[in-house]
């Protein structure tokens, strides 16, 4: 879950809980969504803000070690796109990371 967590935040640019929760394809649940966020937190990957739009809103952000993990993601994204059966869309963002980006 926590690969997926950072693949919604880097290529989806889901920063809310809620984005995350009802963003993501493969349907994690709000307890293990906590759990991901809490640890990722704690090693570092990701920082936690209140929302300045809302006061029951956090924002999550990458940290630098997490954007350092941006290529190898993309490298992932093509290893799937050739090895696996993947739907159009993530074919294709695969496809455009393997190329160097839009």
């Amino acid at each position: 879950w926590s690969l997926i967590i950072l693949r919604d935040m880097i290529f989806g640019g889901r920063r809310h809980f809620r984005e995350l929760l009802n963003g993501s394809i493969e349907g994690i649940a709000s307890n293990i969504l906590a759990d991901r966020l809490k640890r990722l937190m704690e090693l570092g990957l990701l920082t936690k803000a209140d929302d300045p739009s809302h006061k029951q809103k956090a924002i999550y952000s990458l940290t630098e070690m997490a954007i350092t993990l941006v290529p190898i993601m993309a490298h992932l994204g093509a290893w799937g796109r050739v090895w696996l059966p993947v739907s159009e869309e993530l074919s294709i963002r695969a496809e455009l990371l393997e190329k160097g980006g839009p």
